[in-house]
């Protein structure tokens, strides 16, 4: 533009003066004074805050300017990257679709928090062109890669339950480790859900029924062998009182037993007594005279 305009000065300046027209001749200055301010002003450009710009001058890119007043070739353009936090939301629609070890497809939700190094806006520049480009061409399809090779090392049950915390630092650590070369500062990586599949939600639950079937058999065997135990217990233990008693019994400890009876129930009632047993081996037998 800045070229274009002195052009047309010169045109206008050069016909003005052959055909001795002012108007021409005030067209001309018009023109030379438009060239030359849009030439001043071409040759300055502001950087906003928080952004850092990388100059291109007839294909050549020079040094990155920082944030404030910079001043160029009017030939130069500038591409301005920004050096603010970007969130990449990957769910819904960008939701990362993943399979386990074991083959099973989870889809996980992760937000990726990643900035522009003001140094590196130069090697990005040459990869990506643009900061759109630089999440499209390397941020987003890097961050799916390793998320998707995580969760590949992992079972589907570390995947949804056991170990998401672990996982979620094994990604962070891999895209930072990827990407830190590249001049793209990953600040925070949010592994923010994980679901299974409807197939594998299908098997998770049949697993959970056979297990708790599983659990409620191996209850009711505990409580049979526990019964058993407890019936086989108390039968030795009559068994040995019985033994016990038989041993003790005698034909005195009968008689003795017999006249301890005898005088409990003479104290409330009239009793008479055969003698204490029908022979002197007998069993003592008293009689409560009192009762039909």
């Amino acid at each position: 533009m800045f070229v274009l305009l002195l052009i047309v000065a010169v045109v206008l300046f050069f016909v003005g003066r052959s055909q001795d027209a002012a108007w021409w001749k005030i067209g001309a200055a018009i023109s030379a004074v438009g060239g030359v301010l849009f030439g001043v002003f071409s040759c300055v450009h502001v950087v906003s805050a928080y952004e850092v710009g990388v100059p291109v001058t007839f294909g050549k890119v020079g040094s990155p300017m920082k944030s404030g007043i910079q001043f160029k070739s009017p030939f130069t353009d500038v591409t301005s990257f920004s050096t603010r936090p970007v969130d990449l939301n990957l769910y819904d629609k960008e939701v990362v679709e993943v399979r386990s070890s074991q083959g099973g497809v989870l889809y996980a939700d992760v937000t990726i928090k990643w900035a522009v190094v003001p140094a590196k806006a130069v090697e990005l520049y040459r990869l990506a062109g643009t900061a759109e480009g630089v999440q499209a061409r390397l941020v987003l399809p890097d961050s799916r890669e390793i998320i998707r090779n995580v969760f590949a090392k992992h079972t589907s049950e570390e995947g949804y339950a056991s170990a998401r915390e672990q996982i979620g630092a094994e990604i962070a650590a891999a895209i930072k480790e990827r990407l830190a070369p590249r001049g793209i500062d990953v600040t925070a990586v949010n592994l923010r859900n994980v679901r299974p599949s409807e197939k594998l939600q299908d098997q998770i639950d049949k697993k959970i029924q056979q297990e708790q079937a599983t659990e409620r058999s191996l209850e009711a065997a505990r409580t049979a062998k526990a019964e058993a135990e407890r019936k086989r217990i108390e039968a030795e233990g009559i068994a040995n009182a019985n033994k016990i008693i038989e041993r003790s019994l005698s034909d005195k400890v009968l008689y003795n037993q017999c006249l301890e009876a005898y005088k409990q129930a003479a104290k409330a009632n009239p009793v008479y007594a055969v003698p204490c047993g029908t022979d002197s081996n007998g069993t003592p037998v008293i009689v409560d005279n009192s009762k039909d």
